[in-house]
């Protein structure tokens, strides 16, 4: 027999209270920790139903959108990606991937693996794509399927999709898109941008712990959906889920999982809060903290951001590491001495750049005004 094991308890374990201002988790808000120590109820219980029914409804009004089919999925933003990818693309079907950074890659590899047709546009990572090459491409390729990322998590790019989504309308191609690192945090309009197709994390600017993706198809989309023979993954095959979580008037909801119902406690409050904000307000906020924070980089730092202004994203932006700097001790030195998380490039920008998220409860100029200072601190610490 093997041992019991005999750790410290959790609750006795000394764990300091760290300012995550990397790529995400973010720090959430006490009253969300406090929903997820709610007593449980069980993942049919009609209780839950009916909460599960208001969090669809705040995902709504955070997406804008009034896509009957806007749910949570149970996982992380990746496995929303991923039941993006099995349950609207079919063997043989044209997937035109926009691509500039590390995500962009990711829905390539699963475009693939569900035996796409894959067609790709690149641009250099920290680089928008303008409009006319969009165009460009879908007149020369006809995709069933255009998929792009709103706001790369691994550039600090914010990419303009308004037109995008015009030109995929009327050319009958799905529109797809990842939110992850935009919804909540900056302009974001589902309906109105004729997106048909996306999905986003909880732990970034939704302000919730990481375990649930939400995700929001129109009714185009379940059409194409809903043609399907059969759907590569079961977890993921969102007809199944629609049956337990989308109420009809004819059916019962049926089985599929059991649903993380703490997690979605949490959620529901993280979404209560961005509601009592509301959006106009939250958008406007992440803006000026951000610009706030961008200038105090350059005059106080001397630090210089990866992505042009008008492009760059409120909600996390890149910062060059200065070739005199060794970019790992500044967030050694950071995260060792004042508990604060940044974080390095991905994938491209691997050394080249640092990640600092401002999201959420985090994008305040009282947490710019900390940060600073001590990222001055750790770059004369961090000289090579």
């Amino acid at each position: 027999m093997i041992n019991p094991p005999n750790f410290v308890k959790l609750i006795n374990k000394t764990h300091k209270q760290k300012l995550l201002l990397g790529p995400g988790p973010c720090n959430v808000h006490k009253s969300v920790s406090d929903c997820m120590a709610r007593p449980l109820l069980g993942h049919m219980d009609k209780d839950f139903l009916n909460i599960m029914e208001e969090i669809k409804t705040y995902l709504q009004y955070t997406w804008q959108t009034r896509n009957e089919f806007t749910i949570p999925v149970s996982g992380t933003g990746s496995a929303a990606m991923e039941a993006c990818a099995c349950n609207l693309i079919e063997e043989g079907d044209k997937v035109l991937v926009c691509t500039n950074g590390y995500f962009g890659l990711r829905f390539q590899e699963m475009a693939r693996r569900n035996k796409a047709n894959v067609i790709t546009i690149t641009k250099e990572w920290g680089k928008i794509f303008t409009d006319q090459e969009v165009r460009d491409a879908i007149n020369e390729h006809s995709p069933s399927l255009l998929f792009i990322v709103h706001a790369e998590t691994s550039t600090g790019v914010l990419q303009p999709i308004a037109n995008i989504g015009k030109m995929c309308k009327e050319k009958n191609i799905l529109f797809c898109v990842d939110t992850v690192t935009s919804i909540a945090g900056v302009k974001l309009l589902v309906d109105e941008w004729n997106i048909d197709a996306c999905y986003a994390g909880v732990q970034k600017c939704l302000n919730a712990p990481p375990g649930l993706a939400p995700i929001s198809f129109s009714q185009r989309a379940r059409d194409k959906m809903n043609k399907r023979t059969k759907i590569q993954n079961w977890y993921l095959d969102l007809r199944l889920i629609e049956k337990y979580l989308v109420p009809c008037e004819n059916a019962k909801r049926a089985y599929h999982h059991t649903a993380p119902i703490a997690n979605l406690f949490g959620l529901h409050e993280a979404l209560r809060i961005i509601s009592e904000e509301t959006l106009e307000v939250r958008w406007a906020r992440h803006k000026k903290v951000a610009e706030y924070f961008w200038k105090r980089l350059e005059n106080d730092c001397n630090l210089e951001c990866l992505v042009e202004k008008q492009y760059r994203l409120p909600t996390l932006t890149t910062v060059k590491i200065p070739s005199n700097i060794d970019g790992t001790k500044v967030c050694s030195y950071l995260m060792d001495t004042h508990n604060i998380e940044i974080v390095g490039g991905l994938g491209e920008l691997g050394g080249k750049v640092w990640r600092i998220g401002l999201m959420g409860k985090n994008s305040t100029k009282e947490t710019v005004d900390k940060l600073i200072p001590l990222l001055q601190q750790a770059l004369r610490t961090s000289e090579k």
